[in-house]
């Protein structure tokens, strides 16, 4: 599993259109930038603090074949990035990001499995 974030609007968007085709920075860069459940948190307040009214796309990468890459990010770490846009069908949920007292975004609690 991979979780992007995004402002409830893009995902608006995404829904009326059928398919994600990024944010302004993905569009930018090229491909659909997304984090997993250990970096998603560290991406949420180095990018989006301050910011209300976001969501968390949960995505199964088994649904996104090879324009799914791993590649080298934030400190080194191997982060997924999509060169395509993301089919909704590969979707498993989108959860709501209220902003900590910090300004914060406040992930939800991932299932054990979903750590890597």
């Amino acid at each position: 599993m991979i979780y992007k974030i995004c402002h409830q609007t893009e995902w608006d968007a995404a829904q009326a259109a059928g398919q994600f085709s990024g944010a302004g920075i993905d569009l930018t860069d090229g491909y659909i930038h997304f984090s997993t459940a250990a970096q998603a948190a560290e991406t949420a307040r180095l990018h989006f603090s301050g910011r209300a009214g976001l969501v968390l796309v949960a995505v199964d990468t088994s649904m996104l074949g090879d324009t799914l890459k791993w590649e080298a990010s934030r400190g080194g770490d191997l982060f997924p990035h999509l060169y395509e846009a993301l089919q909704l069908d590969a979707v498993v949920s989108v959860h709501p990001l209220p902003l900590g007292d910090d300004g914060s975004p406040q992930m939800p609690d991932f299932p054990a499995d979903a750590a890597s």
